[in-house]
């Protein structure tokens, strides 16, 4: 029997439950019946003893106390949704429910105030896509928030609301963070504003596979894992220890029911940091590449590679030009450490060196041959070489009522599109009439590409009668439009 394993991104959709789920397949587990009997034993004493007054309760108290002012709730509005989904107009005229008005999608979800003038991280899953964001404070004043900037590939995205002297969250240091210490989870879940939950560091580096790698070919997954209890609407909401300081910004849940089954993910607060710092300084984010392919090194691998111990990262494929390459690394080479943290899982690897940026150096440590090596490896971006990335200038314009943007290389790299204009809202446009949700990107009308807005503004303008509007949503769907012109 197939055991099936859902994680579910939290978020509030419409005043229901809305996740989204990645299901494992696990059918290599032993069936319940064939799952061995369990034998109770009486363990052996301990050799010593814990006396009563050295056990200390843990008091959670202070960091409620400063962390809740500091974690607000998030509420967003995608307006012109379909609440049947895009259907393509040929559709409409034998469907009735399809021709219902179409309504905003409300969502909610959580943020961590990281400035006392306004700036606040979040989720980009909690934003993405929203044409209005309004931030409510623990003290109920209510703010409209911009946002910055978002990273899909570490879900991170941060806004700003116009406010000064507000109370906030300081960063802590999560490579500090160790296993069974305790932490506390602030957010608003189920719309229950400022809600404190309780539990412990479970564990480290969690990779937990919720990223598309075909849309998300850089994503970075290391999540602090935690028990303290996180529900839909947590998204976004802090992760902090005893002293209030921020370790996580909690992200997702594993459940088999969409709420709080004692699994619960956070992004590590020094990754955060680092994404913030770019949107704040480049208002991109400075991506670091070791430049190689690998594998982290288990029982397996070790026995095909005839390695001597398991442990590391196995240096599977050095790329040609990159990092790696040239501060001399070669495949086969076993990776231990990056500036002396040991390293023992590709995630770990990866989100250790997403704290960099191109054109720094880390020390590298490796085995080769039974001999421990050091190496001084300057990192590079995607395009092989130090230079700071910038941020490409998007270009926003309106026609016939909707507003639409150009394309950023981000956007088509993650989409897989070469070309194409994003449609970032609909208004009262013919565009919501049909159907059409904002990040729907326009590929093709009436069989011609859409390279430009000229060239959507080309295709429309003057024209009479029905036109084929094609293009792609975010997760790679193909949909077709029927549009009637005057």
């Amino acid at each position: 029997m197939r055991k099936y394993f859902a994680i579910f991104l939290v978020a509030i959709l419409g005043g229901g439950l809305g996740t989204y789920i990645i299901n494992y397949n696990t059918s290599n587990s032993l069936p319940v019946s064939s799952t061995p009997p369990v034998a109770l034993v009486q363990l052996p004493a301990q050799s010593s003893t814990i006396r009563s007054q050295d056990a200390v309760t843990p008091d959670f108290v202070l960091a409620a106390q400063v962390s809740t002012p500091a974690v607000v709730h998030i509420q967003t509005i995608i307006e012109g949704t379909n609440p049947n989904g895009p259907i393509p107009d040929y559709y409409r005229d034998f469907f009735w429910f399809f021709n219902q008005p179409q309504s905003p999608k409300v969502s909610a979800g959580s943020g961590v105030i990281i400035s006392p003038d306004g700036y606040i991280v979040s989720n980009n899953h909690v934003v993405e896509g929203a044409t209005q964001i309004q931030v409510t404070l623990n003290d109920k004043r209510t703010f409209k928030a911009n946002v910055i900037s978002t990273d899909p590939n570490t879900d991170l995205a941060l806004l700003k609301v116009d406010a000064k002297e507000l109370p906030f969250i300081k960063f802590g240091d999560s490579e500090k963070v160790q296993v069974g210490e305790w932490a506390l989870a602030v957010g608003n879940p189920f719309n229950l504003t400022s809600t404190v939950t309780a539990g412990i560091i479970s564990a480290k580096g969690r990779n937990i596979n919720i990223f598309n790698k075909g849309a998300y070919p850089y994503a970075i997954e290391s999540f602090i894992q935690t028990d303290a209890a996180i529900n839909p609407g947590n998204s976004g909401g802090a992760l902090v220890n005893l002293s209030g300081e921020l370790i996580g910004i909690n992200t997702a849940i594993a459940s088999q029911t969409g709420s709080y089954a004692g699994y619960g993910f956070a992004i590590s607060s020094n990754l955060a940091r680092k994404i913030i710092d770019d949107f704040l300084k480049y208002g991109v984010v400075q991506r670091a590449f070791i430049g190689i392919s690998m594998q982290s090194v288990d029982a397996d691998l070790a026995r095909e590679k005839n390695l001597k111990e398991i442990k590391g990262i196995y240096v599977a494929n050095v790329l040609e030009g990159g990092a790696a390459e040239t501060a001399g690394i070669k495949n086969g080479d076993v990776i231990l450490a990056i500036n002396e943290h040991p390293v023992n899982s590709s995630s770990e690897m990866q989100e250790l060196v997403g704290q960099f940026r191109p054109g720094e150096k880390v020390k590298i440590t490796i085995n080769r041959d039974l001999k421990t090596l050091t190496y001084d490896v300057v990192l590079k971006n995607l395009q092989g070489n130090t230079e700071t990335i910038k941020k490409e200038k998007e270009e926003k314009f309106s026609f016939m009522n909707a507003d639409f943007s150009t394309l950023s290389s981000d956007e088509k790299n993650r989409m897989g599109l070469k070309y194409g204009v994003k449609v970032e809202s609909t208004g009262s446009s013919k565009f919501r009439d049909i159907g059409i949700e904002p990040g729907f990107v326009i590929t093709g009308i009436d069989n011609r590409p859409v390279y430009t807005p000229d060239d959507l503004k080309k295709c429309l303008k003057n024209r009479k009668g029905g036109v084929l509007i094609e293009g792609y949503y975010s997760r790679g769907r193909k949909v077709f439009y029927g549009i009637e012109l005057e």
